[in-house]
């Protein structure tokens, strides 16, 4: 069965999409810890992030700095920070948080609140700011 971010992939579920290419997906998280805070992803699904190939595993680093740079250029932030801990879903992906202090990146507090119009509004900027 596919994973749950297979089916955003396939469009089988909504997101706010943020970036996509051939092998890669970029959307925001519904449960972000921060503003702006997007999921990158192989389309192509792989349970664990180091089970991707080295050329595989290059191009979504690269990818995911493309989407970093989007995000610095659309939200107020001092850089954005990275975490990857794979077992919420099995299909490897990125955390990209746009942060201005290290507790910004604090997963086990609680999530922002953000309307779907708000999700949308954030997705917009960052993708208009994708290169």
């Amino acid at each position: 069965m596919a994973t749950l971010f297979s089916r955003i992939v396939a469009g089988e579920i909504p997101c706010h999409k943020v970036a996509e290419d051939e092998e890669c997906f970029a959307f925001l998280d519904i449960n972000p810890v921060a503003v702006g805070h997007t999921l990158v992803i192989p389309k192509r699904e792989v349970d664990y992030i180091f089970d991707l190939s080295d050329e595989e595993l290059a191009r979504l680093m690269a990818f995911a700095k493309r989407v970093a740079r989007a995000q610095e250029a659309a939200i107020a932030c001092k850089r954005v920070g990275l975490a990857v801990m794979g077992l919420e879903v099995p299909h490897a992906h990125i955390h990209l948080i746009p942060i201005t202090k290290e507790s910004d990146m604090y997963f086990g507090g609680e999530k922002l609140s953000l309307s779907q119009d708000e999700l949308a509004k954030i997705a917009e900027k960052i993708r208009a700011k994708f290169e």
